[in-house]
């Protein structure tokens, strides 16, 4: 028996009634056949897709939308699970112009829905061979250039299941490189390296679209890092740091999931992330307009968190390579490439001060002291929500950067630092975060006998500062600060 997603067995009896053949395809056919989970179920039949998606959603009383009224495609979402049932329409007239119009030979398969035996699978290509011998391969000589976003899903399929792309796949995919951008929508392209972003390995499939000349067309800023030297403690270039971030960052995820990572230094990162395990979770999984989830954007932050590298690149009197003002000059890459990706102005902003904010937890750890109220209030008033991405980016950064803990008092001092972020932030929001204004600017102006201005923000900026700081906790406390305030300002 095929591993099937339990929700199929309550499905089947009302197709049944559907009067049309019903055909599970693609994707979830061959990870049955590898023994491995799949949740998102796609389901063809020859007519009326959106219609049946409708009855069925109505029967089983669930959720239904149209997902696409062109091509007939609706949707089935199931609460409180992983599963998704996609419903569409033939490619075609027929199953077999279905399966000839699909990307490669394994996802070509198809298998009745009532059927439960890898018997029962419909091959026209040569799928189950290619799944035995674990290669991906295309169905004919124009399967990626009618669809150039199939380059990038070829990495994707090679990295996770760990298999091998034919030559004749290789080809097709390196020619489908210019394709991207001139016959491909950046939203396509955007939805597909989201995609591989939120996999496993993501560093992996990064590097395999470079190997295949796709890296150039679709993200040029991470092409340019490659062969960017470094000075130590760094010991790779900026291209493969960057990998290697990505490859920790996954690792200091799982941890703040609360799951185990067998290394001596993820019990000193669980120490100061386990307190915030809920919180974290919840901030990785908002989504923010445009349906981008807190953990993609954190991924995008550490992919494009050095491209400002070679345009600031420079080598000082002692030969040592600096990247001065590569933060700031990355940041306005970054807005750049994702405006272009077509990302939601909140996800754009989220992103952008990740990678501006990214060096802000190692310059404070070099301090050598835990950071102030003042300091953390600073902190996350110039990266808001973004602060915390960056604290969670830092741990990744330097871990990447000594592949390993590298000198005990630098890892120690991060890990100060990176905890006193999260718990101000969690514990202490109202406090030193956010703090509520004692006065507002109308008391201000009235007090003050000033007008609106940039005077008045000033004061009022330096009066939430003071709060932020414990410095002033009274509304009498404010007055007589903004009263030395503006005494002092009168006098200079």
């Amino acid at each position: 028996m095929l591993p099937l997603d339990p929700f199929l067995d309550r499905i089947r009896p009302l197709l049944a009634t559907h009067g049309r053949p019903v055909y599970l395809v693609g994707g979830v056919v061959r990870d049955a056949l590898l023994g491995r989970d799949n949740h998102d179920i796609d389901l063809i039949v020859a007519a009326g897709a959106i219609d049946l998606t409708f009855d069925l959603a109505r029967r089983l009383g669930l959720p239904a939308y149209r997902l696409d009224e062109e091509r007939d495609v609706g949707r089935i979402l199931v609460p409180d699970s992983d599963t998704t049932l996609d419903i569409a329409r033939f490619r075609g007239d027929t199953l077999a112009d279905d399966l000839r119009a699909r990307d490669f030979t394994i996802n070509a398969l198809a298998l009745p829905v009532a059927a439960r035996t890898a018997g029962e699978v419909i091959d026209n290509h040569g799928g189950l061979a290619d799944l035995a011998a674990g290669r991906i391969g295309i169905i004919h000589a124009n399967s990626i250039a009618d669809d150039p976003v199939r380059a990038l899903r070829a990495a994707r399929f090679a990295t996770q299941l760990d298999f091998t792309l034919t030559d004749e796949t290789i080809t097709a995919v390196r020619a489908a490189g210019p394709l991207l951008t001139s016959r491909t929508s950046p939203e396509r392209v955007r939805d597909e390296l989201n995609r591989l972003l939120l996999t496993e390995k993501p560093y992996d499939i990064i590097g395999r679209l470079h190997e295949l000349d796709l890296l150039g067309h679709v993200l040029p800023e991470i092409a340019a890092l490659s062969g960017v030297a470094q000075s130590p403690p760094h010991h790779e270039d900026v291209q493969r740091h960057t990998f290697s971030v990505l490859a920790w960052l996954v690792l200091v995820e799982r941890i703040a999931g609360g799951q185990p990572v067998a290394a001596a230094w993820a019990e000193e990162v669980a120490a100061i992330l386990s307190p915030h395990h809920s919180a974290l979770a919840v901030h990785l999984a908002a989504l923010l307009d445009g349906g981008f989830s807190g953990r993609l954007l954190l991924r995008w932050g550490a992919l494009l968190h050095d491209i400002g590298k070679p345009a600031t690149q420079s080598v000082d009197e002692t030969g040592r390579i600096r990247f001065l003002g590569h933060d700031e000059t990355g940041a306005g890459l970054a807005r750049a490439r994702l405006n272009r990706l077509k990302f939601s102005g909140e996800a754009v902003r989220r992103v952008h001060d990740t990678v501006a904010g990214h060096m802000r937890p190692l310059y404070l750890a070099k301090d050598g002291r835990p950071p102030s109220r003042r300091t953390i209030y600073r902190y996350y008033r110039a990266l808001h929500a973004a602060g915390l991405d960056v604290a969670l980016l830092s741990l990744a950064d330097h871990l990447a950067t000594y592949d390993g803990l590298g000198p005990s008092d630098s890892w120690a001092a991060l890990l100060g630092v990176v905890g006193a972020l999260l718990d101000t932030y969690f514990n202490g929001y109202q406090e030193t975060v956010a703090p509520t204004r004692l006065l507002n600017g109308l008391e201000v102006m009235e007090l003050l006998g000033i007008e609106p201005g940039r005077a008045l923000g000033r004061l009022l900026a330096e009066l939430e500062e003071a709060q932020a700081a414990g410095e002033v906790t009274t509304r009498e406390a404010a007055v007589a600060f903004l009263r030395r305030t503006t005494e002092g300002l009168a006098a200079n």
